[in-house]
């Protein structure tokens, strides 16, 4: 495991703040200055400012209903985030993807790395959801250009598409670019003014309320 990557989960830190406390000398590797990008070997005695780390034994993941308004990050820089909504005890826990900050909806956060891996990593097609509001309209042609594919950036993005009602649209997607269906609209000239997580792979909502969370299985 990556140094940066041990000392988040070990500790209160996210990965930025992971790699200046490196960085500046805070962290020791079996007594020593690591460097950037270490590896982490079953043995190594790891020190934060002196203090002991160590993985979490136990194998937790939460599912989160993340209000609008609140950054998935430790470090809100001046936002509230979603770690406000949790007790000390699970602030170790990492998102496993993310919603910003005026996106809401089912959030997962785990220090299972398996997991993570297994609903991120392209190669298992998992599944989001989504309920989207737009600002009009959205045509015909739009649509079907949306389904076929549109260029955002240096990637091609599709999206599958459901009316639900009005201006109110189900989006189904297995990929997880950084805002991909904010940009994907955007290029053709709409603004996403809601957008609502309702599942991710096996997981749904269902029923849990705004701002609060839940214990979840993992499938194993």
């Amino acid at each position: 495991m990556r140094i940066n990557k041990f000392v988040a989960g070990a500790s209160e830190l996210s990965r930025r703040a992971a790699d200046s406390a490196i960085a500046s000398g805070r962290v020791l590797v079996n007594g020593r200055l690591p460097v950037l990008g270490q590896t982490i070997q079953t043995g190594d005695s790891v020190t934060l400012d002196g203090r002991e780390l160590s993985q979490p034994q136990r194998s937790l993941t939460i599912m989160l209903n993340k209000p609008v308004g609140y950054v998935t990050s430790r470090d809100g820089q001046g936002s509230k985030t979603v770690y406000d909504l949790l007790p000390k005890d699970y602030h170790r826990l990492i998102p496993i993807g993310r919603l910003d900050k005026d996106s809401s909806g089912l959030l997962l956060l785990t220090n299972d790395g398996a997991l993570a891996n297994r609903l991120t990593h392209p190669s298992f097609g998992k599944q989001k959801i989504y309920q989207v509001e737009l600002d009009k309209a959205l045509t015909t042609e739009d649509h079907q250009q949306i389904e076929h594919g549109v260029r955002v950036e240096d990637y091609t993005s599709r999206l599958q598409l459901k009316h639900l009602r009005a201006n109110v649209w189900q989006v189904t997607m297995s990929e997880g670019k950084n805002r991909q269906i904010r940009k994907t609209f955007a290029r053709l000239n709409y603004t996403v003014t809601k957008l609502h997580r309702s599942d991710f792979g096996e997981y749904q909502l269902a029923g849990l309320a705004v701002g609060d969370f839940r214990l979840v299985a993992t499938d194993k």
